[in-house]
């Protein structure tokens, strides 16, 4: 590249300063063909409007603070935006310092800095690139003695340790923050972050991005709540975008209904309407409580899952299942009771009900619990009397069912398992007990960093909100591991095998 051309870059990035909207169209290759924007002309309306309003209000007051939100449905194109306005943010201005965060690691990692790095390779001149080196979890200038002074890094969030958020300084100067998948971010971490964007005669940017998963938090709060008046900030429907899929929000539509919290979050990016995103809505575990006991079948397997505890709060559960009925063989619970106890008691139950599967959460102690079974109901190197199986909750995720006409993805198989006992719940009964339903319904999910597969909290996240471990509730998924095949029952009575017959399902096993 000749001098010329490099003075020419230089002043054009100098041009740019308080102009993003003109930094993104002129640092990417719209339009141009053989790159992957040939067919593209460049930001989509509301991403034009949002760098235009930054724009113009850095240039009002070169020293504003710029707080702005967006919460939006599916695949309008946040993460692309970040990676503009950041872009921008570092390469205009000397020694501009920021933050990116997100969620959680893994959508830190694997999607927002993909991006980045995406982004980072499409830049129009290679002089770019050399001035500013993209590496794992930073992107900083080249310049010697300026490596730790103009950068911005990826880092991920913790409420037991937030000073990755207060130490964001830089007077007189640049300081960039993004929060994406914001909804999700800790209130902690937003008072923090808010408490460090103090310093005087400097351009301070905080942007948030996400869908609106939770009705609570302080990105609620910025967009729809006590402080909006502080933010800037927009709502965007999905179908309203240019480059979504509009036959997928569709299908969204069509399978949850147009005022479900599902599309609302997902699709019109609205917040939900319960006071979160409720993985199982409290009258389908009501229902399922109260329902007469469904008539089934004799073939209708036998399944046993075990949640394990030891000690602490949490109590070990045996949950019983025989099709769609969760109710008539009782369950059992232990508290503070060590693995080899509990693989003895569970053994008992088994040679009383003679279960066709045991399928046993593989954490804490239940591996322990799961060698022991296996040995007690070994029968020589041959077929064992029951069959144990361990469950590794976060082992991958296949499909599961939603609903009677619609499967979807899971990020583990604890989603996967959860999932799949949602949709038994609508037809199932379970005990009619409080600790039951209010393990079912205490739980929250997401989305994976593919936006589209189901992903539930996680149990140290209930634990912050002041909620029990649902040991209850994981031991009933535990059902749902995997198929069982029917079994041969003694009673060859075809009657037996209708729905609705009188036929005790039970008898054989008493």
């Amino acid at each position: 590249m000749g001098a010329n051309l490099q003075r020419e870059i230089i002043a054009d990035l100098g041009s740019f300063t308080h102009d993003p909207l003109g930094f993104v169209l002129w640092a990417y290759p719209w339009g141009v063909k053989g790159t992957p924007l040939e067919n593209e002309d460049g930001p989509d309306t509301w991403q034009r409007e949002q760098l235009a309003a930054i724009g113009d209000r850095l240039t009002a007051d070169p020293f504003a603070h710029v707080f702005d939100l967006t919460a939006s449905g599916h695949g309008i194109g946040k993460s692309a935006e970040v990676c503009w306005v950041n872009h921008w943010a570092l390469m205009t201005h000397e020694d501009t310092r920021g933050v990116i965060t997100a969620n959680t690691e893994t959508q830190l990692r694997t999607k927002t800095w993909a991006e980045m790095a995406k982004w980072h390779s499409l830049l129009n001149f290679e002089l770019l690139r050399q001035l500013f080196i993209l590496e794992g979890t930073s992107i900083h200038s080249s310049q010697p003695g300026h490596e730790r002074t103009w950068r911005i890094d990826a880092i991920p969030w913790s409420e037991r340790n937030p000073e990755a958020f207060a130490g964001l300084h830089n007077a007189g100067k640049r300081i960039i923050l993004t929060f994406d998948e914001a909804s999700a971010i800790a209130d902690t971490i937003w008072e923090v972050a808010e408490g460090a964007l103090t310093d005087a005669d400097t351009e301070i940017l905080w942007l948030g991005y996400g869908n609106p998963t939770r009705n609570t938090g302080r990105f609620k709060e910025g967009i729809a709540g006590r402080h909006r008046h502080r933010f800037t900030h927009r709502q965007i429907d999905s179908r309203e975008v240019k480059r979504t899929n509009k036959t997928l929000l569709k299908s969204w539509i069509d399978t949850y209904g147009d005022d479900s919290d599902f599309v609302r979050v997902r699709v019109k990016g609205q917040f939900p309407r319960a006071s979160s995103m409720q993985f199982i809505a409290s009258d389908l575990a009501q229902q399922a409580r109260t329902r007469e006991v469904p008539s089934g079948l004799v073939t209708d397997p036998i399944i046993f899952g075990v949640d394990c505890a030891r000690f602490g709060d949490d109590h070990s559960t045996l949950a019983i299942r025989k099709g769609r009925d969760g109710r008539s063989v009782p369950w059992k619970r232990w508290h503070k009771q060590d693995a080899m106890l509990l693989a003895g008691d569970i053994a008992l139950e088994a040679e009383r009900w003679k279960p066709d599967a045991i399928f046993v959460d593989a954490g804490n102690i239940g591996a322990a619990v799961v060698d022991r079974l296996r040995q007690l109901f070994s029968s020589g190197g041959g077929r064992p009397k029951f069959p144990v199986y361990e469950v590794w909750f976060g082992g991958a995720g296949r499909e599961a069912t939603w609903s009677a006409d619609m499967r979807v993805k899971t990020m583990n198989k604890r989603s996967e398992m959860w999932t799949n006992m949602r949709a038994w719940l609508a037809t199932g009964a379970i005990p009619d007990d409080d600790d039951i339903e209010t393990d079912l319904t205490g739980v929250e999910y997401g989305y994976g960093p593919d936006q589209t597969s189901i992903q539930l909290e996680k149990k140290e996240h209930m634990k912050a909100r002041g909620l029990a471990s649902p040991d209850d509730a994981d031991a009933l998924a535990c059902t749902f591991a995997e198929p069982v095949m029917p079994r041969v029952p003694k009673h060859r009575d075809p009657a037996a095998y209708i729905e609705g017959t009188n036929y005790d399902r039970f008898a054989e096993l008493g």
